[in-house]
C-alpha cells in the first residue's frame, strides 16, 4: 500500500511540476523517477542502473523511429505535400461532403504531421469550404479536429503511439493495423456528433488576407506526396503478417527481404528518403543542420527525451518490484485494459499532452503486464491502443491543440468545451469500447 501511495505521490508531483511550474516533462519525469526510487528504498546502485537501462533501452528501440517519422512529416509540411494530399482528398470526396472530407483529410495528415501543424494547414481550407457550402463552421471544424485527434494518438508513425509500442514491446505492424480499424470506427459517432450537435454552435469564419494561397507555387505530385506515408506503413504491416505462426507468405527469399525492409527502422528510413524527393529542386543544404533535416531533429528531440525519461520511470518501477504488489484479483485479460485507459485519460486531462500521457502510462504499465494478464503479443498491441484511446481525451484548456483550434476559428472557451472537448470524450469512450469488444472475441 505504501508503494502505491509513493507512486501516486510521485505522479502528482510530476503533474504539478509540468502544469504549475512549467517544468519540461523530460526533467519532471526523470527527477520524479529518481525520487520514486529513493522513496521506495531502492539502493543507489539500483537507481543508477535503472536510469541507464531505462533510458538506453527505450531509445535504442524507438528513438530512431520517432526521429524518422518527424523527418517525413517535416518534409511533407515544408514542401506543401500535405496540402496537395488535402486538396486531392477533398476533390475525391467532393465539396458537397465537406465534413467527411475534412475529417478524413485531418486523419490522414495527422499520421506523419503533428496535430497542431495539421490543423493550422487545413484551417484555411476548412473555412473556405464551409463558407462556400453554407455549412455550419463549427461542425466542419469539429469533424477536422476529431480526425486529427484519432490518428494522432492511435496510429503510428505518430510519435506517441510509436513510443508506447516500443515501451510495451508490441508488434508495430499490428498496432498500425488495429489502430487504423479502431480509430476509423471510433470516428463514426464523432461525425454524427459534429453533424447534429456541434453544428448548433453559432460560429462565423473570419478570413484573413494571408490565408489565401498563391497559385505561383510549384507543388509536388500526388504520387510523391503519398509515397513517404503509404510505403513504410505497408512494409511494416506486411512484415507483421508474414511473421504470423501460419506463415501466410511461406518461408523464402521474398519473406527474408520483406523481414528486412519491413522492420520499422528500415521502413521509416525508406519513407524518409522518399520524402527527400518532394522538393521541386533538391538542395543538399536541406539535409544540413540548419536545413529541414536539422529542423526535424530539433522538433523530434523533446519527444525522444520525454520518451527516454518515461523509460527510466518504467524501469525504476520494474526494478522496485512493483509487479509483485499487483493483486491477482485485478488480473483479468481484456478487463485489465481499462487500467491503462483510465490512467492515460487522467494524465491527459491533468497535463494536456497526449504524448506525455502515452509515454508515462506505457512506462508505468509495462512492468505490470504479466500481473494484469496482458503479457501476450495480441494483448500488448491492445494495451498500446487502450493507452492511446485514453490519451485522446479530454482535450481542454491545458492542451495546446485546444488553443490552436479555438484561437484560429474564433471559438470562445465555452464553445471549445462544448464541441471539441466533448468530442474527444466520445472518441475515447468509443475506442475503448471497441477494444474491449474485439479482445473479447480474439
Amino acid at each position: 500500500m505504501l508503494t502505491i501511495l509513493i507512486i501516486l505521490l510521485t505522479l502528482a508531483l510530476i503533474i504539478v511540476a509540468i502544469i504549475k511550474f512549467d517544468i519540461h516533462p523530460f526533467l519532471a519525469l526523470l527527477v520524479g523517477a529518481i525520487l520514486y526510487g529513493l522513496l521506495a528504498g531502492m539502493s543507489p546502485e539500483l537507481i543508477v542502473q535503472s536510469i541507464s537501462e531505462g533510458f538506453g533501452g527505450v531509445l535504442g528501440s524507438i528513438g530512431l523511429l520517432i526521429l524518422l517519422g518527424v523527418i517525413i512529416g517535416t518534409f511533407l509540411e515544408k514542401t506543401s505535400g500535405a496540402f496537395v494530399i488535402a486538396q486531392k482528398i477533398l476533390a475525391w470526396i467532393g465539396e458537397k461532403s465537406v465534413m467527411l472530407a475534412m475529417m478524413i483529410t485531418g486523419y490522414i495528415l495527422s499520421i506523419p504531421v503533428f496535430g497542431d501543424s495539421t490543423f493550422i494547414m487545413l484551417n484555411p481550407i476548412n473555412k473556405s469550404l464551409s463558407f462556400k457550402g453554407k455549412l455550419p463552421f463549427a461542425a466542419t471544424t469539429i469533424a477536422l479536429t476529431m480526425g486529427i485527434t484519432a490518428s494522432h494518438s492511435l496510429v503510428p508513425p505518430t510519435p506517441g503511439p510509436i513510443a508506447a509500442a516500443g515501451i510495451l514491446d508490441a508488434d508495430l505492424g499490428m498496432v498500425i493495423f488495429w489502430g487504423l480499424i479502431i480509430s476509423l470506427s471510433s470516428l463514426i459517432p464523432c461525425f454524427l456528433y459534429a453533424k447534429y450537435v456541434a453544428s448548433r454552435i453559432k460560429l462565423t469564419p473570419q478570413f484573413a488576407e494571408e490565408e489565401k494561397t498563391t497559385q505561383e507555387k510549384k507543388y509536388p505530385s500526388l504520387g510523391k506526396c503519398f509515397l513517404p506515408i503509404i510505403v513504410p506503413l505497408l512494409l511494416i504491416v506486411l512484415n507483421s503478417i508474414a511473421k504470423y505462426p501460419t506463415q501466410p507468405f511461406g518461408e523464402n527469399t521474398f519473406t527474408t527481404i520483406l523481414s528486412f525492409l519491413g522492420s520499422p527502422v528500415i521502413a521509416l528510413l525508406i519513407g524518409a528518403f522518399l520524402s527527400f524527393m518532394l522538393p521541386a529542386k533538391f538542395d543538399k543544404s536541406l539535409l544540413s543542420a540548419s536545413g529541414w533535416f536539422g529542423e526535424a531533429i530539433i522538433i523530434a528531440a523533446p519527444v525522444i527525451l520525454i520518451t527516454g525519461a518515461g523509460g527510466v520511470f518504467g524501469k525504476m518501477l520494474q526494478n522496485s518490484g512493483i509487479a509483485d504488489l499487483v493483486s491477482d484479483g485485478i488480473s483479468g485479460g481484456n478487463l485489465s485494459l481499462f487500467l491503462p485507459f483510465v490512467m492515460a485519460l487522467a494524465l491527459k486531462g491533468a497535463q494536456g499532452s497526449s504524448t506525455v500521457a502515452l509515454v508515462t502510462t506505457a512506462s508505468i504499465v509495462a512492468p505490470l503486464l504479466p500481473s494484469l494478464g496482458l503479457d501476450t503479443p495480441t494483448l500488448r498491441v491492445f494495451t498500446v491502443l487502450a493507452t492511446g484511446a485514453g490519451a485522446t481525451a479530454p482535450s481542454h484548456a491545458n492542451d495546446s491543440f485546444f488553443w490552436a483550434m479555438t484561437q484560429l476559428t474564433g471559438m470562445n472557451i465555452k464553445q471549445g468545451y462544448q464541441s471539441h472537448s466533448v468530442g474527444t470524450l466520445i472518441l475515447a469512450t468509443t475506442a475503448i469500447s471497441l477494444i474491449f469488444l474485439i479482445t473479447t472475441f480474439i
